[in-house]
C-alpha cells in the first residue's frame, strides 16, 4: 500500500510549477508517511494542534496497519478555511519519512504538490513536477538530542518544525499544542520543543520556500475542543452515571473503555478513595454482554464496547435482552468485514446485522451518531433510552469518527435528570397491590418493573428469555406468545418518539433527496456545497440519527421523487432497512451511493457519482 491509495494518481504535466505568489491559504492536505511504532503520533498531534491554535478549522485522520510495527502508516491533516472535515483524496503536501514507501508516495502526487523527505533518499530523482525539500533528518537529530535510543521519536518534531517554517505557523502556536501534548514533563518538552526549533531552523537557513501553501491566523477555532470519538462517547457515558462496564479488547473500541475507565476514575472516586464503578475485562464478548444484562437487570446502569467480530458473538445475549425487556448499551465503533476483515478500515457495514441482531422476530433501538458532540449527547441519551424503554441500546460510530481527532463545540453539561424508566418502588406495590411485570397498562406498550432488593413481597417476578405472558409465566400457549410479541411491535413504535430525530437540510424546491448518517455526514456536507456552486443543483438532504425511523424520515421520502441513499458499505444496508419501514411504492425511490473500500468516504466521490447517476 501507498499514498496512492489515499489520493488520486498522479498525472505527468509539462505545466511549469506553481509559483509561490499563487498563495494558497489555509486550505490543503498534509499527509505524514511513517512507520508505525515510530513515536510519530504525538508529532502529528502537535502539528494539528499548532494548525488548530492558528484558528484554522482542521482535522486529522490516522492509515495504519492492524498487524505489527514496522508496517508503512499514514497520518492525513486537513486545513480547511470552509470548515470542512471530510477526507480528501488530493494530497498537496507529504512529508516523507518511511523509505519502504517513499519512491511510491511521491509518484502518487499530484503535479505541482510539495514533498519534505529525508535529503538522502533522493526523490528529486523521481519527479520534476514536484516541489522537493530535502533535509538532513538524521543530522539534525543528532545534534538537538544527545540519547541515541530516543532519537527516533525526536525526529519526528524535526519534521514539526520544518513544516512550521515552511507553511507560517507561529512557533508560540507550535509550543502551545507541546505544552499540552507535554504536560507536567518539562523535560520532555524542553527536547521537542528543541527538535522543532531546529526544524524551523533548518527550513529558513538552508531552503528556499517555492510553494504556494500558507497557514494564516483566522478566527474560527476559538472556543472550540479536538476530541476523539471513543472519548467522548466515553465521557457520555460517564454522565449519563454507567457503574458497571464489562469488554473484551478489539480495535477499534479499545480506546473507548480506555476513555471511559479514565473518566471514571477521575469522577467516580470517592474522598477516602473507594470506586463507585466496576470496570471488568471478560474472557470475551458474549461474557462481556452477559454482564451488562445482569448489571442493567440488577439495576445498574451497564454498558460494553466493541466492533463487528464482537457484536456477532453478541446475538444470543442479544435476544435476551430484547426479549426478557433488560437495559443495557452497547457502543459498537464499526470497521470493515466480513470475518476479520481489514480492522483498522472503517466502515458503516454492521447496520443491518445489528438491527436484528439474534435469531428469531428481533428489532433492536440504535443511535447513529454524526459528530463528537453527538458522540457525547448520544452516549448520555442512549442508558436513559435503554431505561425508559427496558431494552438494549446499540450505539453506532465508526473507525472514522472513534479513532480521529475531531474539532467540535463544547459539549452541553447535561441538565436533564436521570430517566429511570418505569420502576416500581414498595410504596408503589402497596399502593397496586401487585403488578405484572410484561403488561402493558399504561399503552405505551412498556411494563412496569422491579429491582432486586425491593422490600416487598409481591415485588419478585421471573426473567425469562423462554415464552413467558404478561405475568412473566411461563407458557406455550399460541394466544400469549402473541400477546407479548405484539405488543414489543408497539414498544418498538414508541422507541421512534424517544429516538433522537433526524437533521433535515431542505430548502424546499427540490425533488431530489439524500439520506444518509453517521460520518458520511461531513462528504455530504461539502459534495452539497459543490453541487451548488459548479452545477447549479440544490438537493435536499436528510441525515438519520436513530433506528427505529422517525415519522420525520417518512415524510421525507414521501415529498420527494428520487432518494439517494449514501452509505459506507456494499449491499445498501441502510437502503435495505428504509424499505422494510417504508411502504413499497415509496421504496421505489430509493438510489444507492456506496463507499466500501475501508477509507472515509470523500466529497469527490459523493459529487461524481450523484451527477453520473442523474445524467447531468
Amino acid at each position: 500500500m501507498a499514498i496512492g491509495d489515499l489520493a488520486l494518481g498522479h498525472e505527468q504535466s509539462e505545466a511549469a510549477l506553481p509559483s509561490a505568489a499563487k498563495r494558497v491559504v489555509n486550505d490543503f492536505s498534509i499527509v505524514v508517511a511513517t512507520v508505525n511504532g515510530s513515536g510519530s503520533q504525538s508529532a502529528n498531534s502537535v502539528l494539528l494542534k499548532s494548525i488548530f491554535g492558528m484558528g484554522v478549522p482542521v482535522s486529522g485522520k490516522n492509515l495504519f496497519p492492524s498487524n505489527i510495527a514496522g508496517l508503512p502508516t499514514w497520518f492525513t491533516i486537513r486545513a480547511s478555511k470552509d470548515g470542512y472535515v471530510a477526507r480528501r483524496k488530493e494530497i498537496d503536501l507529504l512529508v516523507a519519512l518511511n523509505p519502504e514507501t517513499a519512491k511510491d508516495d511521491i509518484l502518487a502526487l499530484p503535479a505541482g504538490a510539495v514533498a519534505i523527505y529525508e535529503e538522502n533518499l533522493n526523490l528529486k530523482q523521481y519527479r520534476d513536477d514536484v516541489i522537493c525539500y530535502p533535509v538532513p533528518f538524521d543530522k539534525i537529530t543528532a545534534q538537538v538530542c544527545p540519547e541515541a535510543k530516543l532519537r527516533k521519536l525526536v525526529k519526528n518534531m524535526v519534521f514539526v518544525g520544518v513544516v512550521a517554517q515552511m507553511l507560517g505557523i507561529d512557533m508560540n502556536s507550535v509550543e502551545g499544542a507541546l505544552k499540552k501534548q507535554f504536560a507536567k514533563k518539562q523535560k520532555a518538552l524542553d527536547l521537542n520543543f528543541g527538535a522543532v526549533k531546529a526544524g524551523a531552523a533548518y527550513f529558513a537557513e538552508h531552503l528556499t520556500k517555492h510553494d504556494p501553501y500558507y497557514i494564516e491566523h483566522m478566527n474560527a477555532t476559538a472556543g472550540k475542543i479536538i476530541i476523539d470519538g471513543n472519548s467522548a462517547c466515553g465521557l457520555g457515558a460517564v454522565f449519563a452515571g454507567v457503574t458497571v462496564v464489562a469488554w473484551y479488547p478489539i480495535t477499534p473500541s479499545t480506546s473507548l473503555i480506555e476513555a471511559t475507565t479514565e473518566y471514571l476514575k477521575k469522577f467516580r472516586i470517592t474522598e477516602d478513595g473507594k470506586a463507585t464503578f466496576a470496570v471488568v475485562q471478560a474472557e470475551d464478548e458474549l461474557a462481556a454482554i452477559g454482564m451488562v444484562l445482569g448489571a442493567g437487570w440488577a439495576g445498574a446502569r451497564s454498558m460494553t464496547s466493541t466492533s463487528g467480530p464482537g457484536i456477532s458473538l453478541m446475538a444470543e445475549f442479544a435476544g435476551l435482552g430484547y426479549f426478557a425487556e433488560i437495559p443495557g448499551v452497547i457502543f459498537d465503533v464499526q470497521r470493515t468485514g466480513p470475518s476479520t476483515g481489514m480492522p483498522t478500515r472503517t466502515s458503516q457495514a454492521d447496520l443491518l446485522s445489528t438491527a436484528v441482531l439474534s435469531h428469531g422476530d428481533t428489532k433492536h433501538v440504535i443511535l447513529l451518531p454524526g459528530s463528537v458532540k453527538e458522540c457525547f449527547d448520544f452516549g448520555y441519551q442512549a442508558f436513559d433510552i435503554a431505561e425508559r424503554l427496558q431494552t438494549p441500546v446499540f450505539v453506532l460510530t465508526d473507525l472514522d469518527l472513534g479513532m480521529n481527532n475531531w474539532m467540535s463545540e463544547p459539549f452541553d453539561y447535561p441538565t436533564k435528570p436521570i430517566d429511570r424508566g418505569k420502576v416500581l418502588s414498595a410504596d408503589d406495590l402497596n399502593r397496586l397491590g401487585g403488578f405484572a411485570r410484561y403488561a402493558d397498562v399504561d399503552g405505551d406498550a412498556i411494563g412496569w418493573r422491579t429491582l432486586p432488593g425491593t422490600d416487598h413481597p409481591k415485588a419478585a417476578y421471573f426473567t425469562r428469555g423462554s415464552g413467558h405472558n404478561s405475568k412473566s409465566n411461563y407458557t406455550e400457549k399460541p394466544d400469549e406468545y402473541l400477546e407479548i410479541m405484539d405488543r414489543l411491535t408497539r414498544k418498538f413504535d414508541t422507541a421512534r418518539t424517544l429516538v433522537p430525530k433526524p437533521v433535515i437540510v431542505k430548502d424546499g424546491t427540490s425533488k431530489i433527496g439524500i439520506i444518509a448518517y453517521g460520518t458520511s455526514d461531513f462528504a455530504i456536507a461539502e459534495s452539497l456545497d459543490e453541487l451548488k456552486k459548479n452545477h447549479d443543483f440544490d438537493i435536499d438532504y436528510l441525515r438519520v440519527r436513530a433506528y427505529p425511523f422517525t415519522q420525520e424520515v417518512h415524510d421525507f421520502v414521501a415529498s420527494h421523487d428520487r432518494i439517494y441513499v449514501v452509505e459506507q458499505d456494499r449491499d445498501a444496508q441502510l437502503a435495505s432497512l428504509l424499505k422494510l419501514d417504508l411502504a413499497a411504492n415509496e421504496a421505489m425511490k430509493f438510489r444507492s451511493i456506496l463507499h466500501f473500500n475501508g477509507l472515509p468516504i470523500d466529497a469527490g466521490s459523493v459529487t461524481a457519482e450523484l451527477i453520473a447517476q442523474e445524467g447531468r
